[in-house]
């Protein structure tokens, strides 16, 4: 998933077409779950391998058809370029392998409750590695998005480890991104070129083994990892495209679809527990995005 730290938009306004493709984005992530829970009996780190090989093609299809590969081989050439590129590469598998786990392990809610607390983090970055100024009631998203999480702290004897994991991992993700000089799509190519090598090692040490799922599986399996490459690549770059399209403040306001959709299907599809810890903590989160989005549009204004 995106936030609103990772874009820049190039449009002064909104567009029906940029909306229309960040909304088909932000969908398409509110269903990956459903999608993750059918391989929920395909070990964690093999999912997130077929994620990685598989994206490679879609994404240079997609850069040829753009005719930017030029691009992708300047990053290449660039020693500065690949080593930001391994950063956020390896911060970008680290948050897809522990959502792929939450879902698998019945943690859906924790990771519906990492991607909202996303955006409050990414503007407490701002200020504390960025030197942006927030306002009160950015600071008092802040403060109850932490508030929050001692909720779930106390009342469980644990930090929601799920969450944080996933905040932190796209959090710093998104920062680091912002600084690698490449466009949304190149630089997702890159990042999963980079991943390639350790994907297709660890995959060939399973068929060593005689451990490797997919060599065993039914032709539905097969297809749902191949399918991996898909649901991974395509609505990110659909995604990137989109925002180009929108304003950051429209952006911001729509990526809480995506957590909001998880939270649904966990809890009505997946029949996750609520509880009393969450039934506090949600709403606290819900009124710091309120209090966050309050700020965006007023700014905007």
């Amino acid at each position: 998933m995106k936030t609103a730290a990772t874009v820049a938009t190039t449009s002064a306004g909104d567009t029906p077409r940029g909306f229309a493709f960040a909304l088909t984005a932000y969908l398409l992530w509110g269903i990956l779950p459903l999608y993750l829970k059918a391989l929920a009996h395909v070990p964690v780190v093999e999912v997130l391998a077929h994620r990685v090989v598989w994206s490679v093609p879609i994404a240079l299809a997609v850069l040829m058809a753009m005719g930017r590969t030029r691009d992708l081989r300047a990053a290449f050439a660039s020693p500065r370029t690949l080593a930001m590129g391994g950063v956020t590469a390896a911060l970008v598998s680290v948050n897809w392998g522990v959502y792929v786990w939450s879902i698998q392990t019945g943690q859906a809610l924790e990771a519906a409750l990492g991607y909202y607390i996303n955006p409050l983090f990414s503007i407490f970055l701002g200020a504390v590695l960025l030197g942006e100024k927030l306002s009160a009631r950015q600071w008092a998203a802040v403060a109850l998005a932490v508030a929050a999480v001692a909720v779930l702290t106390w009342e469980t004897g644990r930090l929601p480890l799920v969450a944080l994991a996933l905040t932190l991992s796209w959090g710093f993700y998104a920062f680091f991104k912002r600084a690698l000089p490449v466009g949304p799509n190149q630089g997702f190519t890159l990042e999963v070129m980079l991943l390639t090598p350790f994907a297709l090692a660890y995959l060939a040490w399973l068929s060593g083994k005689d451990a490797l799922f997919i060599a065993q599986a039914a032709p539905g399996d097969v297809l749902l990892l191949i399918g991996c490459g898909v649901i991974t690549a395509v609505p990110l770059m659909i995604y990137a495209n989109g925002a180009k399209l929108l304003r950051l403040s429209t952006i911001a306001i729509m990526q809480y679809l995506t957590p909001t959709m998880v939270f649904l299907i966990a809890v009505f599809v997946f029949g996750e527990p609520f509880g009393q810890a969450r039934a506090v903590a949600f709403p606290m989160i819900w009124l710091a995005l309120i209090l966050y989005s309050s700020e965006i549009v007023r700014l905007r204004r």
